[in-house]
């Protein structure tokens, strides 16, 4: 099982596939299954490396409270045992500030795609999305939180294949107050200037979790941000329009790879 460390703090990861990198920050306490939908389409353009955060799944959970700080220093981690010295990052809610954190502090980060991401901690609302592992009918419901009616009337097979997994690899209720508690106080908005990476904002028109506004004032503080919306979908738009974010993500990976040659 490939490990990172940071200090004394093991950190999970998976990579796969050839290519310019593509790093998956995920959202608290999501284990790296969150990526399933884009790791087959990116692991065969690109090498796709999609990890736990610290307090999740198979990486080590010490005390919290975490702040974004070292949560920033744990994906550096992972970068350099990866041997990556550029990477593409693509983040969700927590885990989209996590990179927003890395563009500005790291060498290492070539372009982002941030999905219901805000640049203040009090517009996020992600309370609604926790459930324990150990209980498989808090985890149905809590996905209502993040999918949209249609999606979960839609695909009921695929939301108890999410159930499952979430059941094998999130956060118990400590990690995930832990994680959280880095969004306490976190305000980008004079910062993010400095974030010059090419950054593509793609949000769910439901989000119920993240407000859409939030996500349309993000990419406008960002020198290089565009917004896209998806109607209709929710925090997790990644998954109810996997095909429609594969396409979004795959042909800006390859101008921005393009740019870069």
């Amino acid at each position: 099982m490939p490990t990172a460390t940071n200090g004394s703090v093991s950190l999970y990861y998976d990579r796969a596939g050839e290519g310019a990198p593509v790093v998956f920050v995920p959202e608290a306490g999501l284990g790296g299954w969150l990526w399933g939908w884009q790791h087959a389409a990116v692991a065969g353009p690109h090498e796709a490396v999609v990890w736990d955060l610290r307090g999740t799944g198979r990486s080590d959970a010490p005390p919290g409270p975490y702040d974004l700080e070292t949560l920033a220093a744990d994906l550096e981690a992972v970068l350099a045992d990866c041997g990556i010295p550029n990477a593409h990052l693509v983040g969700c809610g927590l885990g989209g500030a996590i990179a927003l954190r890395a563009a500005r502090d790291s060498s290492r980060v070539a372009t982002l795609t941030l999905f219901g991401t805000a640049a203040e901690g009090e517009a996020f609302d992600l309370e609604p999305l926790f459930a324990p592992p150990d209980d498989r009918d808090a985890l149905r419901e809590s996905l209502t939180a993040g999918l949209s009616t249609d999606f979960r009337e839609a695909q009921p097979d695929a939301l108890e294949g999410i159930v499952d997994w979430r059941a094998d690899g999130d956060a118990e209720r400590d990690g995930w107050e832990a994680q959280v508690a880095a969004l306490e106080g976190f305000d980008a908005t004079d910062w993010l200037v400095e974030v010059t990476q090419p950054t593509r904002v793609i949000h769910g028109g439901a989000d119920e979790l993240v407000s859409p506004a939030a996500g349309t004032a993000l990419a406008r503080g960002l020198p290089r941000g565009e917004f896209r919306n998806l109607e209709g979908a929710g925090h997790l738009c990644f998954i109810e329009r996997s095909r429609t974010v594969n396409d979004l993500l795959l042909g800006f990976l390859a101008d921005r790879t393009d740019e870069s040659t």
